[in-house]
């Protein structure tokens, strides 16, 4: 089979390439070539771009580059500040994966006479009864398959995870075993087109004005502070939030640009039972969800599944067994099923308050 291996200078990507070359597949290294700007964290540094050519040369493959970096700026990063203007909290990684790397990539492997494309993420794509289902990875640390819940069964039909039944220390050994130089390099953990010794704020100031807002306390109304860059402050978020007068931590309940106002509260007061969805963005691997679904939520990358039920009246609703702590606009929603939880029934939804 002749597979188009997305590298990314991680160890994950390069033992991806590794262990399909070793299963006998004719194997192609393509490194995406997406910030052009400073970057001293993520996958998008000429560093980066160094350690996959240096790998693919180690394993004897081919490597390329292909420059999407208008197209990211178009798709991503934009899409990223206007909607921290909004009041929103987007989730960049999910739109990379959705326009660039599952869309304009799969696109070219096709054209380029690719039989499959393969990715370094920690999930597995299992054929179930006729039908490609996206499956948790094998380390609960490490799953990735929220960041893939947009991808449409045509697009799991020619996607290779090669490592997703890995834990990471074993993928660590494998590429220490293959020889690859990535084999102790740390793992991503930022946005790739935001310095990390600079931060969101120096990023989002470069492009546009942000603003001041009073931090108020969501249930006595009380002033509790000033926050001078609002559009960094997360519904649900605590580091960086001020305590009440009483002591206790506070945590973002909502965010109001217009009126130059955040509310906080106390975990209790600001737990909801419900969220409403954003119709447009449903968009399901199979046949859709109908109104009384039930489900397990997960609302970020790193948070845990929890029970809900889909709800249809006029609007889409999403309600949850429990109280849960807020969900901010702009953060996707991956649902899986109930019956087998490491299966992903629904793709990522974008929820809206």
């Amino acid at each position: 089979m002749k597979v188009l291996v997305a590298m990314s200078g991680g160890v994950d990507s390069s033992v991806a390439a590794g262990l399909l070359l070793e299963a006998g597949h004719d194997v192609v290294g393509a490194t995406l070539k997406l910030w052009g700007g400073a970057s001293d964290s993520g996958c998008c540094s000429v560093a980066d771009v160094d350690d996959a050519r240096r790998v693919a040369q180690t394993l004897g493959i081919d490597h390329h580059v292909f420059n999407y970096s208008e197209e990211f700026e178009r798709h991503v990063v934009a899409p990223f500040v206007a909607g921290h203007l909004a009041g929103a909290s987007p989730n960049p990684c999910i739109e990379c994966n959705r326009h660039i790397k599952f869309d304009l990539l799969f696109d070219r492997a096709t054209r380029l006479g690719f039989d499959a494309v393969a990715t370094g993420h920690h999930a597995q794509v299992e054929r179930r009864n006729g039908r490609h289902l996206l499956v948790r990875g094998a380390d609960d640390q490490k799953d990735q398959s929220y960041v893939l819940g947009y991808l449409r069964e045509e697009q799991l039909a020619m996607l290779l995870l090669p490592i997703g039944h890995l834990k990471k220390t074993d993928v660590r050994v494998e590429a220490e075993r293959l020889g690859l130089r990535t084999w102790d390099k740390p793992d991503s953990q930022d946005v790739c087109f935001i310095e990390a010794s600079k931060g969101r704020e120096v990023f989002l100031r470069q492009r546009a004005t942000l603003t001041t807002a009073t931090i108020v306390d969501a249930v006595t109304g009380e002033e509790l502070g000033t926050s001078h860059a609002a559009e960094l402050m997360t519904v649900g978020q605590r580091r960086g939030v001020v305590p009440g007068r009483d002591g206790e931590r506070r945590y973002v309940s909502r965010v109001d640009l217009a009126a130059g106002r955040v509310e906080v509260g106390r975990l209790d007061d600001i737990l909801i039972s419900a969220v409403a969805l954003d119709a447009s963005s449903l968009s399901f691997t199979h046949a859709a969800l109908e109104d009384g679904a039930s489900v397990l939520a997960q609302c970020s990358a790193h948070g845990r599944a929890q029970a809900a039920t889909l709800r249809h009246d006029g609007r889409w609703w999403l309600e949850f067994a429990a109280p849960s702590r807020p969900v901010a606009p702009g953060q996707s929603v991956v649902l899986y099923r109930v019956d087998d939880p490491t299966v992903v029934e629904g793709a990522a939804i974008v929820s809206r308050t």
